[in-house]
């Protein structure tokens, strides 16, 4: 059964994620899709969405605090007002635009693991580090792992090459099957793959040995698309 998780990043308004997330459920519903569907909307956007029971509403981020003085961020305080207890930590763009610390992102992780969480936690690396081959790419990896208990059992992995994301640019399938193996090696967790992944070539990327499925940012934004996606991976 394949893990599909959609991104919406800094995408959507309130109306128009509520749209997307009931119409796909109600897909999900009415195909008896048994893959697990995962839909990280924008903060702003996080709603009780009464209705929803086919899919997981989680959050692409939050601060390791249930309430406090922290401008401009949100804790569980907030996410138990709609119950959400799915989140995504680690991402690149968290990571290297937003400057968080491999500190800062073990510290979250730990906080959120503590409450039980389902946490996607993404790791992956820029291209300058692939350009120095295989070898060096795993370590840069396995770096992203310090703090981190990788026999949480509600651990969801998601590689994600960094130079792939947003790019039109996907590894190729020597590409992610030398990471997903390796990987696999050491820690025996779903693994999705995330980078560019799109209709055309979703099926094809969750068909490779060790890839358990695919976190998908701009491909997922449109629903038509997101449930093409879905519908591609449904028997994999």
């Amino acid at each position: 059964m394949a893990i599909i998780a959609s991104n919406f990043k800094t995408n959507h308004t309130r109306k128009t994620t509520k749209e997307f997330v009931c119409n796909v459920n109600e897909y999900l519903k009415n195909n008896e899709i048994l893959s697990e569907v995962i839909v990280f909307p924008t903060s702003t956007s996080l709603d009780n969405f009464d209705t929803v029971s086919n899919l997981i509403i989680g959050t692409q981020n939050a601060y390791a605090v249930h309430k406090g003085s922290y401008t401009g961020e949100i804790g569980t305080e907030q996410l138990d007002e709609f119950s959400i207890k799915t989140i995504l930590i680690g991402h690149s763009e968290r990571r290297h635009i937003l400057g968080e610390t491999q500190e800062e992102v073990a510290q979250k992780f730990n906080f959120y693991k503590q409450l039980g969480y389902k946490i996607v936690y993404c790791i992956g690396e820029p291209l300058e580090v692939k350009k120095e081959g295989l070898q060096n790419t795993l370590e840069y990896i396995y770096e992203q792992f310090v703090g981190i208990d990788t026999n949480y059992e509600n651990l969801i992995l998601a590689y994600e090459p960094v130079w792939a994301i947003g790019t039109g640019v996907t590894a190729t399938n020597e590409d992610i099957i030398n990471i997903h193996n390796a990987i696999k090696e050491k820690i025996s967790k779903p693994l999705l793959y995330g980078g560019s992944v799109k209709v055309n070539n979703v099926r094809e990327i969750c068909s490779l040995d060790n890839v358990d499925g695919a976190l998908i940012g701009t491909a997922s934004w449109n629903q038509e698309d997101f449930i093409k996606i879905i519908e591609n991976t449904k028997d994999i």
